[in-house]
């Protein structure tokens, strides 16, 4: 595969390949950092990931389960940062990331 088709296969701007999953990540990436930016420092920055699901489910997920009880006394901050960049969520998920 050449540079210039796999730069075609990866351009968030194009509706083809895998643009769709380009922009989703890169919009993911953004909704990490408003919901940072929306606690305080030391638990913003246990926000390691986030997602929302269909039904405006907010997901977030942290690196342990004292972290996620923490984060669960901020979801309305975390919703309303989500609600600031146009998300349409109306509920909030904290979950454990289980890496490997």
């Amino acid at each position: 595969m050449s540079i210039k088709s796999l730069e075609n296969l990866l351009n968030p701007n194009d509706n083809g390949g895998l643009g769709e999953i380009v922009r989703h990540a890169r919009d993911m990436g953004e909704l990490v950092g408003q919901l940072q930016k929306a606690l305080p420092d030391d638990i913003g920055q246990q926000v390691l990931a986030a997602n929302i699901r269909d039904g405006g489910e907010l997901v977030v997920l942290t690196s342990s389960p004292a972290w996620a009880a923490k984060l669960r006394f901020e979801a309305d901050a975390l919703l309303d940062a989500a609600r600031e960049t146009g998300a349409g969520v109306e509920s909030c998920t904290v979950r454990v990331c289980r890496g490997g």
